[in-house]
């Protein structure tokens, strides 16, 4: 095996792999460092209230179910050692969520957004805002795609009277102000825009998200919970803009299969359902022929932001209550700088007595082996910053005591295979053959020591929230980036450097001279 291995081409790919996380950290107009958590630059705080129907009590089971969904969103937007906390019980309970760096008002909108989600026919639609009589305008075609549109509602027939495009309703709001009530309502200064309360067995005045149309909706023939999964992506054909693919369960398929078949044999606009997300209308695609596959898209005007917010709140379920903001504000960091400093005082302390053990024990081996620490640190440092930008990763001092564990098992990897090699040499064997059979045998326990760390690491992950799931992570993170490092850089250095006269030679320098391993006394060196 020692002849077909290449260290200058293990090299050449480490050192290729190490310049592309280079170029990609610090591609210009991107943030070029890594994103810090509260404790070390602090954060946004979002004061929540829940609110539950009048005549109820806020229940203990309700809070604990809300809360375990906040950490589900927040930890949505990635490893962002975010806190979610319970001040007070019963109906004066507060949800407290801590997120670090500065956020945006999606996310705290994405917070307090029950999520839920009905389909329902429409009954009748007008403009937001109580318009004049106007001459007829087109009625809206019909869809010729499945996907669920959420483009603006095509016009109606605005010059006939909107009592006038209800049909016949059986219910308990089909009393006499049904539709007066719905031609009084103007979205453009309607409650109703901040959230309704949205009952899917019966019918439901609302409006669009942005105010231009109103609806009458009948109950809903699909609910949140017939909703299995939902991405946010763009399309496959590589045309269009973000939208959000909605996967159902089985009984959801049938439901929404006998919904579009009844819909498509409908005229404008009782052809048409609405998308209900807290009360308020996303859109109201029409339907012109069955969806029987089980699954739809809704598509628009989205952002890629929008698009995921969406995505998450449906994935994660709807809150059993509403949340109410009472107050957003910036929070200074928890630790002070003093502290931030003297802990980095003694973490580099600390890695220059490693360094200075090594130089002195290992000679030319540690001084490839402080080489190999310095790798691994630079790759570790770009890895924070793509993964900060990519998935929200922020480093706090928990993330940072993970990364100092990690760099103390790749010390070990360096140790474990050095001291193979100063054992295959103590048995007589040549320099180049002792750094070959040396990593034959150290390879195994490294890969053992590092197997248990990642199955330590995902255990703390999984099981874990806040700050020790930042540790788990870091030190899962290192721990790959110790294996390329052992395979790719230090096994090579190593490998060139066994093959230099010098090297051969055994100088104390070295680090593998016989007479320090006592294969060779001094007095037979001068025979």
């Amino acid at each position: 095996m020692a002849k077909h291995y290449r260290p200058g081409r293990s090299l050449l790919v480490f050192t290729l792999g190490l310049v592309g996380l280079l170029v990609w950290a610090f591609l210009p107009g991107e943030n070029h460092s890594p994103k810090l958590g509260l404790d070390l630059r602090g954060g946004t705080q979002v004061i929540l209230s829940p609110k539950v129907a009048d005549g109820q009590t806020l229940s203990q089971e309700q809070l604990d179910q809300t809360v375990a969904i906040i950490r589900q969103r927040v930890d949505g937007f990635g490893v962002a050692e975010s806190e979610v906390t319970i001040q007070g019980s019963g109906d004066s309970a507060k949800i407290i969520v801590t997120i670090p760096g500065e956020t945006s008002r999606t996310v705290v909108d994405q917070l307090k957004t029950t999520a839920q989600l009905n389909f329902r026919p429409v009954v009748a639609i007008d403009f937001g805002t109580p318009q004049p009589t106007a001459s007829p305008t087109p009625s809206a075609s019909a869809s010729e795609s499945p996907a669920i549109d959420s483009t603006p509602t095509p016009t109606p027939t605005s010059s006939v009277a909107p009592e006038l495009l209800l049909p016949p309703i059986q219910s308990p709001d089909a009393s006499g102000d049904f539709s007066e009530r719905f031609t009084a309502l103007d979205c453009s200064t309607s409650e109703i825009l901040k959230g309704a309360t949205d009952n899917p067995s019966q019918y439901l005045i609302t409006c669009e998200e942005d105010g231009s149309y109103k609806y009458v909706l009948a109950p809903a023939d699909l609910v949140g919970t017939d909703i299995e999964s939902a991405t946010a992506g763009l399309p496959q054909q590589g045309a269009g803009g973000w939208q959000v693919e909605l996967l159902m369960t089985t009984e959801g398929a049938k439901k929404f299969a006998t919904s579009t078949q009844s819909l498509s044999a409908q005229q404008s606009p009782n052809d048409q359902f609405a998308i209900v997300l807290d009360g308020v209308v996303i859109s109201a695609p029409s339907v012109n022929e069955p969806i029987l596959g089980g699954s739809a898209v809704i598509s628009g005007s989205f952002t890629a932001d929008e698009a995921r917010a969406l995505a998450q709140v449906l994935k994660y379920g709807a809150l059993p209550v509403s949340l109410e903001v009472d107050e957003v504000q910036q929070i200074s960091p928890t630790l002070g700088a003093d502290q931030l400093r003297a802990g980095l005082i003694a973490g580099g302390f600390g890695l220059l007595l490693v360094i200075i053990y090594l130089l002195l024990y290992y000679r030319a081996l540690g001084a490839i082996a402080v080489v190999s620490l310095f790798a691994a640190a630079a790759m570790t440092y770009f890895v924070f910053i793509i993964l900060g930008r990519g998935i929200g990763f922020t480093l706090t001092l928990a993330g940072v005591a993970g990364a100092i564990v990690a760099i103390g098992i790749t010390a070990d990897s360096f140790v474990i295979y050095f001291e193979r090699i100063r054992d295959e040499i103590r048995e007589g064997k040549r320099l180049r053959i002792a750094v070959e059979q040396g990593w034959t045998r150290a390879r195994r326990t490294i890969l053992a020591a590092d197997f248990v760390s990642l199955l330590a690491a995902a255990i703390l992950f999984y099981l874990s929230v806040g700050s020790v799931r930042g540790f788990a992570f870091t030190l899962g993170l290192i721990t790959f980036v110790d294996i390329a490092v052992a395979f790719l850089f230090t096994r090579s250095l190593v490998t060139r450097l066994a093959s230099s006269k010098w090297m051969n030679k055994g100088s104390a320098m070295t680090g593998v001279s016989p007479t320090r391993l006592g294969v060779i006394t001094a007095q037979e060196e001068v025979n």
